[in-house]
């Protein structure tokens, strides 16, 4: 059985996280890569929504007992595999899961634009992902 005051506890995680990214997209591209404590930071905060997802996701899975995890993009298949998560948001989840293994181990050849597209186009892909979430309470 999914436990309600888990996946509440992430999605409040979830939402601060968004509300600081938010704020990030006020910056035009070159204030935002000429100031490493903006990129830094969104790189940071995306890095945790991001984790958020998978952690929610991990455990819809798990108290379900949907399937086996080997592999972070495992989960969002599973997802879709069970109908929780349709196709479209499945591959843009994975590709979020790929961006983070960037930030996390990658981070040297991290492409800011990349970044800057994410917070200006792609945190709606984050909430979109959150409201399947928020259904399990």
């Amino acid at each position: 059985m999914v436990r309600p005051e888990i996946i509440r506890k992430r999605l409040n995680k979830l939402d601060e996280y968004v509300s600081i990214l938010r704020k990030f997209q006020k910056y035009s591209f070159e204030e935002f890569i000429s100031d490493p404590e903006h990129y830094g930071s969104a790189e940071r905060f995306l890095q945790l929504a991001i984790e958020c997802l998978t952690d929610l996701g991990n455990h819809i899975v798990a108290d379900l007992n949907l399937g086996e995890v080997n592999w972070y993009s495992d989960i969002p298949s599973i997802l879709n595999k069970k109908g929780y998560l349709d196709s479209s948001l499945e591959e843009k989840w994975i590709r979020m899961i790929g961006f983070r293994n960037t930030l996390v181990h990658d981070y040297v050849d991290i492409d800011r634009t990349i970044v800057y597209d994410v917070l200006k186009n792609g945190l709606s892909d984050i909430e979109a992902i959150k409201l399947i979430f928020a259904k399990f309470l």
